[in-house]
């Protein structure tokens, strides 16, 4: 292309260019000042909603404040100025400042607003300066065109419609009720309390509960504590004590918002009191059921087992744990039944249908009775139960039903026994009547049953017996013992009467346990017969006996007479030198012959004392050896004269006894005498003394012949034919003279192989067989 184009393309390019840049700037033009004019119009609205919002704020009396994201103030403080210096008080920066005051109570709830954008609604308290009481403010949290708002308005400037008005009207009546109620602010601290907990803190002014922190309890502190941190409401329970008394509260802690919680505290104090009197006295209740020997079973109304005592468990033996589960009636019968613990029936279904027909009866029903397998009889009652359900008491009566059986038995053994025994008896009750005669009575008095029947009371049966017994003063004194309730005069009495028919009537009264009177009457005619007899017999036995004791010692002086004469000639006999040496014998014969019938006399003499009671001992110490050395040298001739030899035993340190040394030698020569006689050559005769723990045994032992187990047991008596000795009284002397120490004397003997007399006397002290005035001393001295 040329130049001269290319320049004249160029000049009509930039002509157009400059053509359409003037176009676009005249439309741009137009198109600023409409919209300038539009700007100009929104601005003179908005002055105008501005105007308008500034007014409103100005013409209600709250403050608004909005919050950045970090929760600082984002801008000033819209409100009234006069509620805003209440807050702020001058400060330089009046935001700041009313963020600082309300954070103490409300810092978590304006920090959920701007965090969370969470709203919330709250109460806060203004000290005001120069007054004496914080007034009240509401306080609400919103979130608007990005950012998050507060409101503050005084709480009796607050104009309140609706629910607003209600809550309002709740707070007054919260106020002026008497239950203590106050407000935790977020921070835990009180914010507000009704004149009720003022009251019950002893707090005058709410400022000055504030001021000293006061607490209404540390309990109802932690509730509040656990509702502000968990958001849901709380309840518990707790004690106090106050003006000397102690007192139940329920508390209830109800989160308000913005971290408040508003606390109640509502006295519940004679509900506990009623409720811990009614706990006891269930327990205590129970306590008796528990310590009764009958099991007690309670079901509630839902036919479970509410209560058991030890004694059900017991009964039937059922396991602790699963009583505890509570099973129901019918889940009980079943496993009773698998136990065994139940009567077998046929229809167990229709018997256990009707067992639980008892829950809809109104009055209680008959006792009844089971007999279980085992052997054991149940008493059962059931009877309704004033909260509902039933009361089982099981008695386990089978030991009664076996008393009152084995008791039946009894009383008619025992009316068969009177009936048998010939006294005539009859029991009459405390009121008189008769209860119980037996046939012995009808015969005594002549009297059938039907009349003492018909007669009835003591009175009228007295009235019958008079005819056979005619004594006013006995059937007096007899209904006094029956009628009379007084103890005295119920004591036990007897006494005789004779019947009109010459019989001898003994009566004898003895009062029963019951109140009852046994009186009896008894045919002692032959009796007292017999006793005259016997008291005549006696008579005779005892002029007999003197008559006996004076014709022994008549014959007994009788006789020494010429038995002296002749012991003292037949001695003068054996003296003369001029008479052979046989005629010698003979006359020594005669004197041992006399010396031993005068010798038999004394013990006959001694025998009858004895029988009389008028022998007295010579009492002393005795020394065993002494007796033993004494008597040895009277025997020992004779015994070694026939051949045998002689053995004195004795303890050199045997203990001496306090006896009669004379009568217990005379008894040790009758012994050594029998043996003397009994032992033959080559034979032994012993004499051996013992000690034991309370007595010393002398024994006489031969190696004779013995005596025949037959005659052992007569031994000891007198004037009976013995195999040894004869007829006499020397063993039975010397019994007697051994019991007369308090002794006792014994023998023993196997035929063939000899014989020994044993000797029991005390050592310490006397037994009360012997002689009063033998008085054995225990200690003593050698």
């Amino acid at each position: 292309m040329a130049q001269a184009d290319i320049a004249y393309a160029a000049t009509a390019g930039a002509a157009g260019l400059a053509l359409a840049v003037s176009a676009w700037a005249w439309r741009l033009r137009v198109r600023l000042e409409a919209r300038t004019r539009e700007a100009v119009t929104a601005r003179a609205a908005l002055e105008v909603a501005a105007s308008r919002a500034s007014g409103l704020i100005q013409a209600f009396d709250d403050i608004s404040l909005a919050l950045d994201a970090d929760g600082r103030a984002a801008g000033e403080i819209l409100g009234p100025a006069e509620l805003v210096s209440r807050w702020t008080h001058g400060a330089e920066t009046p935001a700041a400042a009313l963020l600082e005051r309300l954070r103490p109570g409300h810092g978590a709830a304006i920090d959920a607003l701007v965090e969370q954008g969470h709203p919330f609604e709250g109460l806060a308290l203004l000290d005001e300066a120069g007054r004496d009481a914080a007034s009240p403010w509401r306080v609400e949290g919103r979130v608007a065109g990005g950012l998050a708002w507060l409101r503050l308005a005084p709480a009796s400037s607050v104009t309140l419609t609706g629910a607003e008005a209600i809550e309002s009207g709740l707070a007054l009546l919260a106020d002026a009720s008497p239950t203590p109620t106050w407000v935790a602010d977020g921070a835990g601290l009180l914010a507000w309390a009704n004149t009720a907990f003022l009251d019950e803190v002893g707090a005058e002014t709410l400022e000055a509960a504030r001021a000293a922190k006061t607490s209404f309890d540390r309990g109802a502190d932690a509730l509040v504590a656990e509702a502000r941190r968990l958001g849901v409401r709380q309840e518990g329970f707790r004690w106090t004590t106050g003006g000397e008394r102690r007192r139940a509260w329920r508390i209830i802690a109800e989160p308000a918002g913005g971290g408040a919680v508003t606390a109640f505290a509502i006295e519940v104090t004679e509900a506990e009191e009623t409720r811990d009197t009614l706990r006891r006295h269930v327990e205590a209740h129970d306590e008796t059921l528990n310590h009764l020997a009958d099991a007690v079973a309670i079901f509630g109304p839902a036919k479970r087992l509410a209560f058991h005592n030890t004694a059900f468990r017991t009964l039937f033996d059922l396991d602790t744990a699963w009583l505890d589960e509570r099973p129901t009636h019918a889940e009980l019968l079943d496993h009773l039944r698998q136990r065994r613990r139940l009567p077998e029936v046929v229809d167990y279904a229709g018997w256990k249908a009707h067992e639980l027909d008892f829950y809809g009866a109104s009055e209680a029903a008959p006792d009844d009775s089971w007999s279980l397998p085992d052997g054991r009889t149940l008493r059962v009652v059931r009877q309704p139960h004033p909260l509902g359900g039933i009361l089982l008491i099981f008695s386990d009566i089978t030991d009664e039903l076996q008393l009152r059986s084995r008791f039946n038995a009894q009383l008619q053994v025992q009316r068969a026994t009177l009936d048998k025994l010939n006294d005539a008896v009859a029991v009459f009750g405390s009121d008189g009547r008769v209860r119980l005669h037996n046939e012995a009575f009808e015969r005594f008095w002549n009297l059938s049953g039907d009349q003492i029947a018909a007669a009835g009371d003591f009175d009228a049966l007295a009235e019958l017996c008079k005819a056979a017994l005619p004594d006013p003063a006995l059937w007096l004194g007899l209904k006094a013992r029956v009628a009379d309730p007084d103890p005295e005069s119920r004591i036990a009495i007897s006494g005789e009467g004779r019947a009109a028919d010459g019989r001898v009537a003994a009566w004898q009264t003895r009062p029963l346990p019951d109140g009852a009177t046994l009186v009896a009457f008894s045919d002692v005619t032959a009796r007292r017969e017999l006793e005259q007899a016997l008291v005549q017999r006696e008579q005779a036995l005892a002029e007999s006996q003197a008559l006996k004791r004076e014709f022994v010692g008549s014959v007994s002086y009788e006789l020494r007479t010429p038995l002296t004469t002749i012991v003292g000639y037949s001695e003068l006999l054996e003296a003369t030198g001029e008479l052979p040496d046989r005629m010698r014998q003979h006359a020594g014969a005669i004197r041992i012959a006399a010396s031993q019938l005068a010798r038999s006399i004394d013990d006959v003499l001694d025998m009858a004392q004895i029988d009389a009671g008028e022998m007295e001992l010579s009492l002393g110490d005795v020394r065993i050896r002494d007796l033993f050395d004494e008597a040895a040298d009277k025997i020992r001739a004779k015994v070694e004269g026939r051949g045998a030899t002689l053995t004195v035993t004795c303890a050199p340190d045997l203990r001496p006894i306090r006896a009669d040394a004379r009568r217990i030698g005379q008894a040790l020569d009758h012994l050594l005498e029998n043996a003397a006689r009994a032992v033959s050559e080559g034979g032994a005769v012993t004499l051996t003394a013992e000690a034991g723990p309370a007595e010393v045994r002398l024994t006489v032992a031969d190696t004779g012949r013995g005596i025949p187990y037959h005659l052992q047991a007569h031994v000891f008596d007198r004037f009976v034919r013995r195999e040894r000795g004869g007829p006499g009284v020397g063993l039975a002397l010397v019994k007697a003279l051994i019991e007369l120490h308090g002794g006792w004397a014994e023998v023993e003997s196997e035929p063939g192989k000899g014989a020994a007399f044993i000797l029991h006397l005390p050592l310490g002290a006397a037994l009360t067989a012997a002689a009063p005035e033998l008085q054995l001393e225990d200690g003593v001295s050698p």
